[in-house]
């Protein structure tokens, strides 16, 4: 299965995506939706490129790189939770530059994953927790057959604010 589209390439990390990763992860606007509250040093970024190069079933999580027709990074798809005995995996996108959003990108890039883990994996389902104010991510997972399940009261703060999570999930 080549995970291609006309758009973009999903690919494995390498040791020189840290500069890219490393301007990512310490992108004070992405720790919302990535529930971080301090910087990355370079250090702690190598050594999770080091080990994300694991196979899914030891470390249960899997980063692949976004990169576009010309294979510039322009963000990264990630599995988290995964269960291999209940066939599950939570999945998260990131568009990192503002410029490189509404193009399809991340579109492209879920349909692929979704038929890599339905198809590869042979995962049951898929879970995608989003902020209730992230209404274009909340469109998107709908647009490939997520559907609300539930809602995290108050489950995720920004500053003195309080944002409702939305669980969406699609079955095989």
């Amino acid at each position: 299965m080549k995970l291609q589209s006309e758009k973009i390439t999903l690919r494995a990390m390498e040791p020189s995506d840290i500069d890219v990763l490393y301007e990512w992860e310490n992108d004070i606007e992405n720790w919302k939706v990535s529930s971080t509250q301090t910087p990355f040093s370079r250090k702690t970024l190598e050594q999770y490129i080091s080990t994300a190069l694991e196979d899914i079933y030891s470390i249960k999580q899997l980063r692949l790189i976004i990169c576009d027709k010309e294979l510039k990074a322009v963000g990264c798809i990630d599995l988290f939770d995964f269960e291999p005995n209940h066939l599950r995996a939570g999945i998260g996108i990131l568009i990192a530059d503002k410029s490189d959003r509404r193009k399809g990108y991340a579109s492209d890039a879920l349909e692929l994953m979704i038929n890599y883990c339905f198809e590869t994996l042979n995962l049951h389902q898929l879970f995608a927790n989003i902020s209730i104010d992230n209404e274009p991510s909340v469109l998107l997972f709908q647009k490939h057959g997520f559907l609300i399940t539930g809602i995290k009261k108050q489950w995720v703060r920004d500053g003195t604010k309080y944002y409702d999570e939305l669980m969406l999930q699609k079955i095989k």
